[in-house]
Order: C-alpha cells, then sequence, then structure tokens
C-alpha cells in the first residue's frame, strides 16, 4: 500500500452557522488540513461569499449542496458553482439520468461533480419509506452505476459500501465518504459508520469529518489524534 498523507485525504466539514467560525476553523487547521467541506448550513447562512472567503485562504472547497432539481435548474447551479472556483460539487443521484447530464454538462471548468448515493443517516427502514424495498447495498450499486454511466467523477457513499464500489469500479471514480467516527469519538445521528483508520483500508479516496473535530475544545488536537490513528497505514 502506498504511503497515506492526511493532508490529502481528510476533508474537514465547516458545519458551523457563521462565517467568522467557519474561517477561524480555517486558520486554525490549515497548515494541516487543505480540504474544507461548506454544506447546507453554512451555505445558506452566508453564500457564495463564504465559499470565496475559504477559498482565498488558501484552501480547497467541497461544496456539499446535494442538488435535486429539474435538470435545467441543476445545470444553472452547477455552472455557478464552477464559476465560484470550488474543487467538487454534489448532486443526487435520484435525479436519475437527464438531470445527472445537465449536470455534467453545466460544469464549466475542471470541478468533480460527486453522486451522492445514500445518506449515512439512512438505513433500510429510510428506504421503504420512500418506496425502496431492496437492501442499501443494491440500492447504493444502482445509483452509482446510473451516476458512472452518466459521467459522474465520483460517489458519495458511506463507509459500509466502500469496498464494494471499489471491487465494481476500480480507480475509475473517486470514493468521498462521510459518516467516520474516530474510535474516540460518538456516532451521533450517523447510522452507517467507520473509522478513518477502517475507511482508508478500505479504499476511500477522501474522509469527510465534522462533528469530531468542529465540536472539540481543541480542533487541532483533534486532528493529531486522528492522524495518529491513520499513523499505522503509512
Amino acid at each position: 500500500m502506498r504511503s497515506i498523507v492526511p493532508r490529502e485525504k481528510i476533508i474537514v466539514a465547516l458545519d458551523v452557522p457563521t462565517k467568522a467560525a467557519a474561517l477561524e476553523l480555517v486558520a486554525q487547521l490549515g497548515s494541516e488540513i487543505s480540504f474544507f467541506k461548506i454544506g447546507l448550513q453554512l451555505y445558506t447562512a452566508e453564500g457564495p461569499e463564504i465559499v470565496r472567503a475559504v477559498l482565498a485562504a488558501g484552501a480547497k472547497v467541497f461544496l456539499d449542496l446535494k442538488l435535486h432539481d429539474i435538470p435545467n435548474t441543476v445545470a444553472k447551479a452547477v455552472e455557478s458553482a464552477s464559476q465560484l472556483g470550488v474543487q467538487m460539487l454534489t448532486i443526487h443521484l435520484t435525479g436519475g439520468a437527464e438531470m445527472i447530464r445537465a449536470a455534467i454538462a453545466g460544469r464549466k471548468n475542471n470541478m468533480s461533480i460527486l453522486g451522492v448515493t445514500v445518506l449515512t443517516s439512512a438505513n433500510e427502514q429510510t428506504l421503504r419509506e420512500t418506496g425502496v424495498s431492496d437492501k442499501i447495498d443494491n440500492h447504493v450499486l444502482r445509483l452509482a452505476k446510473l451516476g458512472v454511466t452518466t459521467g459522474i467523477d465520483g460517489v458519495v457513499a458511506s463507509p459500509h459500501e466502500i469496498k464494494m464500489l471499489r471491487a465494481e469500479f476500480g480507480d475509475q471514480i473517486k470514493i468521498v465518504v462521510p459518516g467516520i467516527r474516530p474510535s474516540w469519538s460518538e456516532p451521533g445521528d450517523q447510522k452507517r459508520v467507520m473509522t478513518p483508520r477502517e475507511a482508508l483500508h478500505a479504499g476511500a479516496d477522501y474522509l469527510v469529518i465534522g462533528r469530531p473535530i468542529v465540536t472539540h475544545p481543541q480542533p487541532r488536537e483533534a486532528i493529531a489524534r486522528i492522524f495518529d490513528e491513520l499513523s499505522a497505514l503509512s
């Protein structure tokens, strides 16, 4: 196995309510972490300006908006995101082939478009509530195949599906994994979780970690503890 460089693999989720709090985290962690996720909470509060501010701080941005709308609307949103200069953007694969193709067509640069499969907060009961009677693994693989055939660059899936997706697609796609919980943290509302070491060993390209870092009294200490967990992979 090649040497693992944690700085290249970890995306810190800026799941905070304000620009000031987000930029404080970027300043604290920027010497160790180069990639930060901006999700719905922060983007709704601060708008595109928070993206520009994080990029201006020298970081890379994963804009996690999980777009799911009519194809034309999604295409225009993707165009706007690509013009902001973000490195990765999410769409929901349940939007279907036409929407996915529209998203790809809306991109104006080399921004990676990632397809969300099944949220890590979901389980098979959740699927049944929305009319899906299949097992989670099967549904994730079905959506991932749809995404790959329509041109996405990668998928977002729980740690439990990493090996299956890597076996199916090899290095054809990026696999970005939320639901990462260090051994010393609580799972919270995530139902399908894994430690950072387990997820990288299974074949994840990027680990999205939020609350174990963001809510820690000393975020840099949390990062250091995660790096320690990963050191055995180097």
